[in-house]
């Protein structure tokens, strides 16, 4: 398995900065948070793309994908929506990611089956655009489906190859699930797996991993028994935790942990 970490961990920071931190420390990819107030986002130009993309051709780091916001469940208009989706499928496709990401964003304001509808239409849609670029959009375990079973019902009514599933394991097991449970719902989708610790269902502030209670070794350990060989992505929410230790300190005993077990699973 290959290994990335989400620029949401250090919010604001300079590609240059981020790429000098993933070579440093021994990372294939970065998955970029697209948020205007980041360095990258669906507003850079073509120029500004170009340099970014060619910035991770000479760092040799993969731009493992683009993480947006999204929430293809969320009750009003489709076009906004997918006018947001085009658009990160858009830059994705400029720096040359694979995946973008998508959140459900059911809310409570409709049904679980109207939500469920409302995204499978909307994905369903915007997957049409996404072959035509070679992207894949991936809808992550999160909020209003923030279990395997949950997130599969929507992506078992689109039925397309270019739509799978971003599968985030602290929202899988808050939801009550098994890894091995996650696994055998999301594996026909998985596109990659974010990996995080925290140290309790009520205290969800980031910790160095390894150092919570997430499963993370069952979590690598049925990754493993089943062949994947995919990304595993370290997403640290230091962004929405300012207490939280920094980021780069932590980059390089978190990759060793991640090492670690994978090779007590080989």
């Amino acid at each position: 398995m290959k290994l990335a970490f989400s620029t949401l961990g250090v919010p604001g920071l300079p590609l240059t900065d981020v790429l000098r931190l993933a070579t440093a420390h021994g990372y294939h990819g970065v998955e970029l948070r697209a948020h205007p107030e980041e360095p990258v986002h669906p507003g850079l130009t073509p120029d500004e793309r170009a340099a970014v993309a060619a910035e991770f051709k000479a760092a040799g780091v993969e731009v493992l994908g683009v993480a947006g916001y999204a929430r293809v469940a969320a009750p009003g208009d489709d076009e906004p929506v997918l006018a947001e989706i085009r658009g990160l499928l858009d830059l994705a496709r400029d720096l040359g990611a694979p995946y973008i990401r998508v959140f459900p964003g059911g809310g409570t304001a409709q049904s679980p089956e109207e939500a469920d509808a409302t995204a499978a239409r909307r994905l369903g849609t915007a997957a049409e655009y996404a072959a035509g670029l070679g992207v894949n959009i991936l809808l992550e375990t999160h909020d209003s489906h923030r279990t395997g079973a949950d997130a599969t019902r929507i992506l078992g009514l689109v039925g397309h190859g270019r739509v799978g599933a971003l599968w985030d394991v602290m929202h899988t097991w808050l939801g009550g699930e098994q890894p091995s449970e996650s696994y055998a719902a999301l594996s026909p989708y998985l596109g990659y797996v974010q990996v995080k610790d925290i140290a309790s269902a009520e205290d969800t502030t980031p910790l160095p991993l390894g150092a919570g209670i997430l499963p993370l070794a069952e979590v690598v350990d049925v990754l493993s028994r089943h062949g994947w060989d995919g990304w595993l992505c370290w997403e640290y929410e230091k962004r929405w935790y300012e207490a939280a230790a920094p980021l780069p300190g932590l980059l390089g005993p978190g990759r060793e942990h991640l090492a670690r077990l994978l090779s007590d699973s080989a």
